[in-house]
C-alpha cells in the first residue's frame, strides 16, 4: 500500500477514490501542523496539497515521496526544480477551477456593470441613490480575452449569450479553434484598442511580468474595464494607476502578490476587489480533488504523464488525448485477445495532435502491454517496443479527411505463427468529453468509453438485442447505454452496452454461446 498524505482541506472525494482502488493508504488531516504531519508520515509517497508549500525542506522530510499533485493549477508554491532533483514529479489539476474562475469573470463584470456591490450598501442605508447607479449592458460589447486556454475559452462560452464580439490573443491556438470557440484572433495591441472589457487568463513569469504595460494601456478606449483573475504580477501598477486617471480605466481585480490579510498595493485603482475567491467554489473543490486522485492514479496505472509540470513535457497536450490514446489501445487490445501476440501498433494523430504523438506513445504502449512501465519516458516507451519485437509506426496523416483532434490507434496480432488477427479503432474528445468514433468497420460510433461496457459482435439478424437484454436482466444486470450498428456488406453487427457493473465470464459465455457470437467480452475503461 502506498500512503498518500493530505494536510489539506480538500474535498474527501480523493480519500474516497484513492481508497477504492485499493492500492493506497490514504491520511487526510487539515488541523495538524505540516511539521508534524510530516514526522507522522515520513513514508508518505505522494502528497496532494493546495496553496501549502513544497520546500526543499519539506521534500527532505519525506524520503519515500514520489509525486506530489497540487490541487489547482498554479504550483510556484512548489519547489519543483529540487524536487526534479530528487527524482519527484510535480503535478497540477489544471482545468479543475476553471468554470469557477470563469463564472467569476462574468460575475465581476456584471457586478461592476450595474453597480451591485454599491448599490446595495447604499439601498441599505435606506437610500435611494437611482440616478448615481445609472450602468450598462454587456450586450454588445467587444470583450477580449488575453490567453485563450481552459479559462479565457470558458469565458467566451459563458459570454457567449450575451451577443458580444470576442477578440482574443493567444500564440499557441490554432486558427481552426479560434473559428471553433467563435473568437477573432489579432495581435494583443489591436486587442487593447478595440475591446470595451479586457479579461487576463495568462500565467506570471518571466516573459509575462509586467504585461499589462503603459504602451498597451495608451491605446486602451476611455472607459474600457480590465478583469484580472489571473496572476498580480503580469500588471504594471504604476501603468494602470496612470491610465485610470487619463482613459478612466476600470479595474477588477481578485489576485494579490500575496494571499493573505493585510494592506493591498491595488487598493486605491481597484473598482472592485475579491480575495482571489476565483476557485472557491464547493464544486471546484470536488472536481481538484477528484482529478488530483484520478491522475496519480492513471498516473501509476497508465503511465499518463501529460499534467507532470516538472518533466519536459510540451504545454498544450491535454489529459484527455493521453486518456483517450490509452483506452484506444486498450481496446485494441481486448478486441484482438489478450491471448494474442501483439506485431504491429500503427498510429494516426489528427489536427493539433501531431506535434504530440511521441509524447502519446507512451499511454498507447501501457494500454497494449500489460507489463510496460507506466512511467516510461517517450524515448523508453519506444526502446521497450524494440526489446519485445513490437513494430511501431507513427503514420503520415491526410488532413483534408478532417478528422479534427482523433486519434487512429491500428493493431495487428499474431493469433497463431501463421494467422494474424488485425483492430482499428478511432476516437476524439469533445468538450472534455472521450469518444470512441469507430470500431473496425463500424463508424460513427460516439460512445464515451467510461465504465463497465459489453462488446458482441454477431451475424446480423432478429432478435440478438432482445435475448442479450433479457439474459442480462436475469442476472439482475441493467444497460444504461447502447450502440448497435450494422455492417451491410458483411452483414455483422455490433452491440456495445454500458451496464450498471462488471459482467462475469460465466454470464458474459453464456450470452455468447446463445447468440452464437463470433466475439464477446467485457470492459472497465
Amino acid at each position: 500500500m502506498k500512503k498518500v498524505l493530505i494536510p489539506t482541506k480538500l474535498n474527501g472525494v480523493a480519500k474516497d477514490i484513492l481508497t477504492a482502488h485499493g492500492g493506497y493508504e490514504v491520511a487526510q488531516d487539515d488541523s495538524t501542523p505540516l511539521e508534524a504531519l510530516l514526522e507522522q508520515h515520513a513514508d508518505t509517497f505522494a502528497l496532494f496539497v493546495r496553496s501549502e508549500k513544497v520546500t526543499a525542506e519539506v521534500i527532505d522530510a519525506l524520503p519515500n515521496l514520489k509525486v506530489v499533485v497540487r490541487a489547482g493549477a498554479g504550483f510556484n508554491t512548489i519547489d519543483t526544480k529540487y524536487a526534479r532533483s530528487k527524482g519527484i514529479d510535480v503535478m497540477n489539476t489544471p482545468g479543475a477551477n476553471s468554470n469557477a474562475v470563469a463564472e467569476e469573470v462574468v460575475a465581476m463584470m456584471l457586478a461592476d456593470a450595474r453597480h451591485v456591490v454599491r448599490a446595495d450598501a447604499s439601498t441599505r442605508e435606506g437610500k435611494w441613490e437611482k440616478k448615481q447607479f445609472m450602468g450598462r449592458e454587456l450586450a454588445g460589447k467587444t470583450i477580449g480575452i488575453v490567453g485563450l486556454g481552459y479559462i479565457g475559452q470558458l469565458v467566451i462560452k459563458r459570454l457567449s449569450g450575451f451577443d458580444c464580439k470576442f477578440l482574443g490573443f493567444d500564440p499557441v491556438i490554432s486558427t481552426e479553434r479560434a473559428e471553433q470557440i467563435g473568437v477573432e484572433l489579432t495581435t494583443v495591441e489591436e486587442l487593447f484598442a478595440q475591446s470595451d472589457y479586457i479579461s487576463l487568463h495568462i500565467p506570471e513569469n518571466d516573459e509575462t511580468r509586467g504585461f499589462v504595460s503603459a504602451e498597451l494601456l495608451e491605446q486602451v478606449k476611455e472607459g474600457v474595464t480590465i478583469v484580472n483573475c489571473a496572476r498580480a504580477g503580469i500588471i504594471d501598477e504604476e501603468a494602470l494607476r496612470q491610465a485610470k486617471s487619463t482613459k478612466k480605466v476600470r479595474f477588477l481585480n481578485d489576485v494579490y502578490a500575496k494571499d493573505a490579510a493585510g494592506d493591498k498595493s491595488v487598493a486605491d485603482i481597484a473598482d472592485l476587489m475579491l480575495p482571489h475567491l476565483g476557485a472557491s467554489t464547493a464544486e471546484a473543490n470536488f472536481k481538484a480533488a477528484q482529478r488530483a486522485a484520478e491522475q496519480l492514479i492513471d498516473f501509476e496505472d497508465k503511465g499518463v504523464t501529460s499534467f507532470v509540470v516538472n518533466r519536459d513535457i510540451p504545454e498544450g497536450l491535454e489529459e484527455h488525448y493521453c486518456e483517450l490514446a490509452y483506452a484506444l489501445a486498450r481496446l485494441c487490445r481486448c478486441i484482438v485477445s489478450r491471448h494474442t501476440s501483439p506485431k504491429l501498433i500503427e498510429t494516426s494523430f489528427y489536427g493539433s495532435l501531431q506535434p504530440f504523438a511521441e509524447w502519446l506513445t507512451t499511454p498507447i504502449v501501457a494500454g497494449i502491454c500489460d507489463d510496460c512501465d507506466r512511467t516510461m519516458t517517450p524515448r523508453e516507451s519506444q526502446l521497450f517496443l524494440e526489446e519485445m519485437g513490437i513494430d511501431y509506426i507513427d503514420r503520415v496523416v491526410d488532413q483534408t479527411k478532417k478528422f479534427e483532434n482523433s486519434i487512429t490507434v491500428d493493431l495487428t496480432a499474431a493469433v497463431d505463427p501463421e494467422n494474424d488477427r488485425h483492430v482499428s479503432v478511432r476516437g476524439t474528445v469533445e468538450e472534455g468529453i472521450m469518444l470512441i468514433s469507430r470500431i473496425n468497420e463500424f463508424d460513427k460510433l460516439y460512445f464515451e468509453p467510461v465504465g463497465p461496457t459489453l462488446f458482441f459482435l454477431y451475424d446480423d439478424r432478429p432478435g440478438v438485442i432482445g435475448t442479450i437484454g433479457q439474459m442480462l436482466a436475469e442476472a439482475g444486470i441493467n444497460i444504461e447505454d447502447m450502440r448497435n450498428p450494422h455492417d451491410s456488406k458483411t452483414n455483422r453487427s455490433l452491440a456495445i452496452l454500458k451496464v450498471n457493473t462488471v459482467t462475469d465470464d460465466v454470464i458474459l459465455e453464456k450470452i455468447k454461446n446463445e447468440i452464437q457470437a463470433r466475439a464477446a467480452f467485457c470492459m472497465k475503461f
